[in-house]
């Protein structure tokens, strides 16, 4: 599966993107599998409310399911002018 990371999720974990092998059911669980890889992720990771996330490029709540998934995108929310 595919991890993307954008804004200051990218600056906080170091890498734009990584392709990543997870038994994760949800994106939830997946956030908590990668929090307990290193630092960086829990820091990035340590306030959901300030996270928006899509699933092959569809936005989605935390607990939805990973079955099938390709793409995981992880970002602030975004605002407009």
């Amino acid at each position: 599966m595919d991890i993307l990371y954008f804004a200051w999720v990218r600056e906080r974990i170091g890498v734009p993107r990584e392709q990543i092998d997870t038994a994760a059911a949800t994106v939830a669980d997946l956030v908590a599998e990668l929090r307990a890889r290193e630092e960086r992720y829990d820091i990035a990771f340590s306030d959901l409310s300030s996270l928006r996330v899509a699933v092959d490029q569809e936005l989605v709540d935390f607990d939805a399911p990973l079955a099938g998934v390709r793409e995981v995108a992880f970002f602030p929310p975004m605002t407009g002018g």
